[in-house]
């Protein structure tokens, strides 16, 4: 596994009405993006700077995982961490033949169309970390 950059920070957020105004004063820019993620029980907010996303996520069920993140961590911040590499099967297998505890055995679709896995924070010295691949 080789990671080409840092694809996006992930920002856990209760209200993305409340948090974007704030990221585009502080960034000078508009979020580009807004999506729901259906199967994560997620809406997305993105903002571009430079290579890297500030990838901002709200809850929209209480079963989400963003939604029991945020039970414990009341206030928000940052969630994970999210590496593009060339081939998130690949990157997934590799990370598992290292010992790394995977919580996606296999790619799912996530926000912009990434297929995306996920690296469990138990073995990744508390830093939930995501995997991700652009479609080509």
């Amino acid at each position: 596994m080789k990671p080409s950059h840092i694809e996006h920070i992930g920002i856990a957020v209760k209200s993305l009405d409340e948090v974007i105004p704030y990221y585009e004063k502080l960034l000078g820019q508009k979020c580009y993006s807004i999506e729901e993620v259906a199967d994560q029980k997620v809406r997305t907010a993105f903002f571009k700077v430079g290579d890297t996303k500030i990838e901002l996520l709200e809850p929209t069920s209480p079963e989400s995982t963003i939604a029991k993140w945020l039970e414990n961590n009341p206030r928000g911040g940052v969630h994970h961490l999210a590496f593009c590499v060339d081939s998130v099967t690949d990157a997934l297998a590799d990370a598992e033949a290292m010992g790394i505890q995977l919580i996606d055995k296999a790619p799912r679709r996530g926000a912009e169309g990434l297929n995306i896995g996920f690296l469990h924070p138990k073995s990744t010295f508390g830093v939930l970390t995501e995997l991700c691949e652009v479609p080509k």
